[in-house]
């Protein structure tokens, strides 16, 4: 992999977030701040297992107490496809108008409250706003405000992308898609399984560490102002949130992953702590962008064959987003690791403060990615979820269609460097 070099270096870094409502209780005031968003009448997206917990209810009741409409679609399929977005949008639709959204769930009900409200303000299909070369649409009219209120942290509450699960797996990325207000709070996430919490705890992981060795904004060609994209690469405000962000998970994902379930404990420092690590990951990726992983991660998801995973619905396969992200984790970050060893070597250090890196070596840091995996209960490699070496072609190719991660790639990614990587995540340990 040769180093990625500009003729004319842009010189020029942004920064967007989302507003941001934090801690215990947060959930219970949105109803204030949507007010203030200008909703009058708010359809409130989730799925029915979050749905059971009695929290998005909980949610429109302080909403339906302060004077506002409240609507819900419990309809969010877990990794929602073309066609369950396509019924969200539809649904929004028929019971519309709405002047505001409220997604209250993991990424998925954010996902899905992102295509409906881009498709309930703009014309057209759903798949014209995916990322080229599948789409490429971007929208001509203004978004309506969307709050995100994430149980599972992922990250989506922050993110300008909305992920798509089809064979080829794709997403839409625009700025307009970014909630106008995310609003994370700790106790929603109380109740998810340990496989859940492992997921979705190295998909914020992943979030920060992609960020943090991102291709850096100087590397790029200058842009036009106005064209400059909502992910400019590493840069001083996304490396500051990603080193936090890393740092408060060396603590706290082992933990949390242990703490799974456990309602009774008084102990909630390790689920508070992957709170916030989830917003410090969600505000760097955010800007910074994912590379990689990420990439890969969208064919591994939309190609499942048999898959299962404890703690997610059993009426049919898939590969959390989560997973799908860690699978191929470390040997991604083995290959980059030429493009900046000291940042990975860093990285390898607040993840495992134990760690040896004075003689420099490559696997690193994929060795802290290895240990960590093992130790919260992920899957072993691809083969543990399914695939064979006859499926890599199809990887490969699923993966090179994700151009806009890809260009944030520390390094230029051919289809022999991906080729290679998924080789070696075939099996992990």
């Amino acid at each position: 992999m040769p180093r990625s070099r500009a003729d004319n270096p842009e010189s020029v870094f942004t920064y967007a977030a989302p507003g941001l409502s934090v801690g215990r209780g947060a959930a219970l005031e949105v109803g204030p701040s949507l007010a203030r968003l200008g909703a009058t009448r708010v359809l409130l997206v989730t799925d029915p297992r979050v749905l059971a917990t009695g929290w998005p209810e909980r949610v429109a009741a302080t909403l339906r107490s302060g004077g506002l409409e409240v609507g819900t679609y419990a309809g969010v399929h877990v990794e929602p496809t073309d066609a369950s977005l396509r019924d969200a949008v539809a649904h929004a639709r028929d019971t519309g108008p709405w002047d505001a959204f409220l997604a209250v769930g993991g990424g998925s009900s954010i996902d899905t409250a992102k295509a409906v409200d881009l498709l309930t303000t703009n014309p057209g299909d759903l798949m014209d706003y995916a990322d080229a070369p599948v789409g490429g649409r971007a929208p001509s009219a203004p978004l309506r405000p969307l709050v995100a209120v994430p149980t599972t942290g992922t990250g989506s509450q922050s993110a300008t992308s909305c992920v798509i699960d089809v064979p080829a797996k794709t997403g839409i990325g625009h700025p307009a898609l970014r909630p106008a207000l995310a609003v994370v709070d700790p106790a929603l996430a109380a109740t998810r399984p340990a496989a859940v919490v492992a997921s979705t705890g190295f998909d914020v992981l992943c979030h920060a560490l992609e960020a943090w060795t991102a291709r850096p904004y100087t590397a790029f060609e200058r842009g036009v102002p106005e064209q400059r994209g909502p992910c400019c690469g590493a840069n001083p405000i996304s490396d500051v949130w990603a080193e936090k962000a890393l740092r408060l998970l060396a603590s706290s994902l082992r933990q949390a992953v242990a703490d799974a379930g456990d309602t009774t404990s008084q102990d909630t420092t390790a689920h508070d702590e992957m709170t916030l690590a989830a917003v410090f990951a969600g505000l760097a990726s955010g800007n910074a962008g994912v590379h990689v992983p990420h990439a890969n991660a969208y064919p591994i998801a939309g190609r499942v064959k048999d898959f299962r995973p404890a703690g997610y619905p059993q009426d049919e396969p898939m590969i959390p987003h989560g997973t799908a992200v860690a699978l191929t984790a470390p040997a991604s970050f083995h290959a980059t690791f030429p493009a900046s060893t000291g940042r990975h070597l860093g990285a390898a250090q607040w993840l495992d403060p134990s760690v040896d890196t004075r003689h420099g070596d490559a696997r690193i840091l994929p060795d802290v990615l290895r240990t960590l995996m093992s130790d919260i209960g992920l899957p072993n490699g691809l083969a543990a979820v399914g695939y064979t070496r006859a499926d890599l072609p199809g990887l490969v190719d699923g993966a090179l269609q994700q151009r806009r991660m890809l260009a944030t790639a520390p390094l230029p990614v051919t289809a022999d460097d991906l080729a290679a990587i998924f080789e070696e995540s075939l099996t992990l340990w």
